[in-house]
């Protein structure tokens, strides 16, 4: 590639992660933000579990059908913008709306916000693979593209945390569309023109097609069936991590110390998608995958038995150590097994079945909240560690033998699309 040539990709990569920080800050500080909003205006935040509940809901439907539009469009910004533009406004009216409107009108406009969201929680990084030449660039690309999902997954809730602390929680909100706004201005510039893939010989005559093709190739890879399973099962804990976190401190004489345990983790995550970034680990990327998930799993299952509140900050750091690998090594074995025409179904769907995941997880620590909250930590890394052993079980061995060529030998995730 030329030089001019190699400036554009890298200009483009940057502005990519501008736009999906940008965006995804607005994502993960709307977790917090419409909590305490309905809390501040209510007195009770059970409007915003509702809200909450809503704005994840619609992921797992949603995210095939952003795909299979994205893959379909001659012009795929616009579904990017106008998705990013949609996802903005409803966060700007549910700053307005929020324990004032009607409790049906409120769900409605979550709804129609979480329908946006599979764009910003897989669908733009599907552009990667597009953006970045294969090879150790595209693995640096998406070690990036990680650190910014951790980078945001901090900024986001600290941002409004603080916003909340000068007054109230309304215009941390306004602040979480204006970020979003922004990343659907960004989008559009982009060099789509110049780096979407070519289109295939024979394309799904109908959207419907379209639909069934991006599912029946995650059902079909080995390699995408078991990352999708892993990454689901593990997410199931995930999704509960957050309460368990704020029961296991105030178990432990800390009501303030859930969100620092949290933190620490989101901080941990942050670091080691940084380093995999910095110095891409000699192993097949699905090793790294299964090593992510066991290291998760033993640094929680380690926290839950400290009781010392250093030693097990110290715990939840190492156990974001090891997820933020986890992202990497899912995004790129997306990019490097699904085809080219049905990259975005691919990667909206994975990112949706794992909200929906977490959305599960969420509801089913409630009920759970009487058992002892270590026993909980234990249950999320347990799930943690049966996730590491399904993706062991489930993705392709690698041919033996004198014969088997050498690429086989280092295992088919390191394989270019």
């Amino acid at each position: 590639m030329s030089e001019g040539g190699t400036r554009r990709r890298s200009a483009g990569l940057r502005r990519y992660l501008a736009t999906a920080f940008l965006a995804r800050l607005a994502e993960e500080g709307m977790a917090v933000a419409v909590v305490m909003l309905a809390l501040h205006r209510t007195g009770s935040a059970a409007q915003g579990a509702f809200v909450l509940t809503a704005w994840m809901a619609p992921h797992v439907l949603a995210a095939p059908l952003v795909g299979a539009v994205v893959s379909r469009m001659r012009r795929p910004w616009l579904c990017y913008a106008g998705a990013l533009g949609g996802f903005a406004t409803a966060i700007a009216a549910l700053a307005v709306i929020t324990g004032r409107a009607p409790t049906p009108v409120t769900l409605t406009v979550a709804l129609a916000g979480g329908g946006c969201g599979p764009v910003v929680s897989g669908g733009l990084s599907t552009l990667v693979a597009v953006l970045a030449p294969a090879g150790p660039a595209r693995d640096r690309a998406y070690a990036l593209d990680a650190a910014v999902y951790n980078a945001a997954s901090v900024a986001g809730p600290a941002a409004v945390s603080v916003l909340a602390g000068l007054g109230s929680p309304g215009p941390s909100v306004l602040l979480l569309a204006g970020a979003a706004a922004g990343a659907a201005a960004l989008v559009v510039t982009l060099p789509y023109g110049r780096t979407r893939p070519a289109a295939p010989a024979h394309p799904p005559a109908t959207l419907r097609a379209d639909l069934a093709a991006g599912l029946a190739v995650v059902r079909r890879t080995p390699e995408l069936r078991a990352i999708t399973a892993a990454t689901c099962l593990a997410h199931i804990g995930i999704g509960a991590l957050a309460t368990t976190t704020v029961l296991l401190a105030q178990g432990r004489g800390q009501p303030d110390g859930g969100g620092i345990l949290m933190t620490a983790f989101a901080a941990g995550a942050l670091a080691g998608a940084l380093a995999v970034g910095r110095w891409r680990p000699p192993v097949p990327v699905g090793h790294l995958a299964g090593i992510a998930l066991s290291g998760t799993g033993l640094a929680l299952a380690a926290a839950a038995l400290v009781p010392a509140p250093a030693a097990c900050a110290a715990l939840f750091v190492l156990a974001g150590l090891f997820d933020g690998p986890l992202l990497t090594a899912t995004l790129r074995i997306r990019a490097d097994h699904a085809p080219a025409q049905l990259r975005a179904q691919v990667f909206t769907l994975g990112a949706g079945l794992k909200i929906s995941a977490a959305a599960c997880g969420a509801a089913l620590v409630g009920p759970a909240t009487a058992l002892p909250t270590p026993l909980l930590l234990l249950g999320i890394a347990a799930l943690q560690l049966a996730a590491a052993l399904l993706h062991a079980l489930a993705r392709p061995r690698p041919p033996r033998g004198p014969g088997a060529p050498r690429a086989a030998a280092r295992g088919s995730e390191t394989a270019a699309p």
